[in-house]
C-alpha cells in the first residue's frame, strides 16, 4: 500500500522552463492504485524556494510534512522534500530531474527516495 503512494510521488510533474526566483508554497494530493486496488493518498505540504540559474535554466527545493493516508491504514504525518533542476536546450526543448524523499514515520522502516528525468518538447 505504501509502495503505492511513494511511487505516485516520484510521479509529480516537473517542468522545464524560467521561474521567478522567490519563496512558495506547495500542497499537491498524490494517490495511487495497481489496477483497480486503491492504494492510499499522500498529500505534501511544502515550503519552498525557486529561482533562474543563468538565462536558460532553473532550480527549485521544498520540504515539510507528507500526510500518509493509506487505504484502510493509519494516517501519519511524515517529513518529505523535493530539489529539481530544468535547462532549455532549445526554444522548443526542455530537460528536468528531481530527487525527493519521504519518511516512513516507522521504525525500523526506511525513508522512501525517488529520481525523476525527462524532456519537454513544446510546439
Amino acid at each position: 500500500m505504501i509502495k503505492s503512494v511513494f511511487a505516485a510521488l516520484a510521479a509529480a510533474p516537473l517542468f522545464a522552463g524560467a521561474a521567478m526566483a522567490g519563496p512558495y508554497v506547495n500542497v499537491e494530493a498524490n494517490s495511487g492504485w495497481s489496477g483497480s486496488n486503491y492504494g492510499g493518498t499522500a498529500v505534501d505540504t511544502h515550503v519552498g524556494y525557486e529561482g533562474p540559474i543563468g538565462e536558460s535554466a532553473s532550480y527549485y527545493v521544498q520540504g515539510g510534512a507528507t500526510i500518509l493516508m493509506p487505504d484502510g491504514g493509519n494516517t501519519k504525518s511524515v517529513p518529505s522534500g523535493k530539489a529539481g533542476v530544468g535547462v532549455a536546450v532549445t526554444d522548443a526543448l526542455g530537460a528536468y530531474g528531481e530527487v525527493s524523499f519521504v519518511g516512513s514515520g516507522t521504525a525500523g522502516v526506511d525513508r522512501g527516495y525517488g529520481t525523476k528525468l525527462g524532456l519537454k518538447y513544446s510546439f
